[in-house]
């Protein structure tokens, strides 16, 4: 093991594969997941082609037994993990009179469940290794949304586990910060450059040019400015929006 990891759950191909390709370039072993590891194959390639390390994992982040066994394998095969991103979104927009219990349980399972289970594994590890130098034992970063401070219509269930999601991050920066692990929720607050905005709200997209909405590289960055963050002024919420939106 001679890398530092850096664990992305949710590296789709947008803001997570942003994140992963920023944290490659600061010197991590990118370690990426997504449910079906093959769609992970053009970022590993780009982080690599780039002179960055990555590894791709094939893990259902809702399923206790493949969390603790994927947090295993990377502590074993690749290195300690010094930072989390928990980037599964879930935004899935139903009318509350058509919405299913099914679906409503799935988004929160994926959106909220997962990020406990996934950032009580990686804390468990910052724990079990001694208090450095400096005083950080490592970095968990949950993406938040407008919907985790506020409910609109047709977003009951990702308001809810996104609302709840954030109650988590509050509640282990409270644990955790005085152990040296800087927990963080950065709010992405506005239209991301994404296949699902293209197609979902192509009036929000035709903004692109105008820089109405977020470039997922910018907030990658942020992420990466987070960890970097000293303990005597960190962050724990980080409001990222576009200068045209309202709030």
């Amino acid at each position: 093991m001679t890398h530092k990891a850096a664990l992305i759950v949710g590296a789709g191909d947008a803001t997570g594969g942003a994140i992963a390709r920023a944290f490659a370039r600061e010197g991590y072993a990118t370690c990426v997941t997504r449910r079906q590891a093959d769609k992970l194959a053009p970022l590993v390639a780009q982080i690599e082609s780039a002179g960055g390390t990555a590894h791709a994992f094939g893990s259902d982040a809702r399923k206790e037994d493949e969390v603790v066994a994927l947090v295993e394998r990377i502590e074993r095969e690749v290195g300690p993990i010094e930072v989390l991103v928990f980037n599964i979104g879930a935004n899935v927009p139903e009318s509350i009179l058509t919405e299913t219990a099914r679906k409503y349980y799935k988004v929160w399972e994926m959106a909220c469940f997962a990020g406990f289970l996934n950032a009580r594994e990686v804390a468990k590890r910052m724990m079990a290794r001694p208090l450095p130098a400096g005083g950080q034992r490592g970095t968990i970063l949950f993406t938040g949304a407008t919907a985790s401070l506020r409910g609109s219509a047709r977003f009951a269930a990702f308001s809810g586990a996104k609302a709840a999601l954030r109650a988590l991050a509050q509640s282990m920066a409270r644990e955790l910060g005085p152990e040296g692990i800087h927990v963080a929720h950065p709010v992405i607050d506005g239209g991301i450059d994404t296949e699902f905005i293209r197609t979902q709200f192509p009036e929000r997209y035709a903004l692109k040019a105008q820089d109405g909405i977020l470039n997922p590289e910018h907030i990658a960055a942020q992420y990466v400015m987070l960890h970097r963050q000293p303990r005597d002024a960190w962050t724990h919420e980080l409001d990222l929006r576009p200068w045209i939106e309202k709030f």
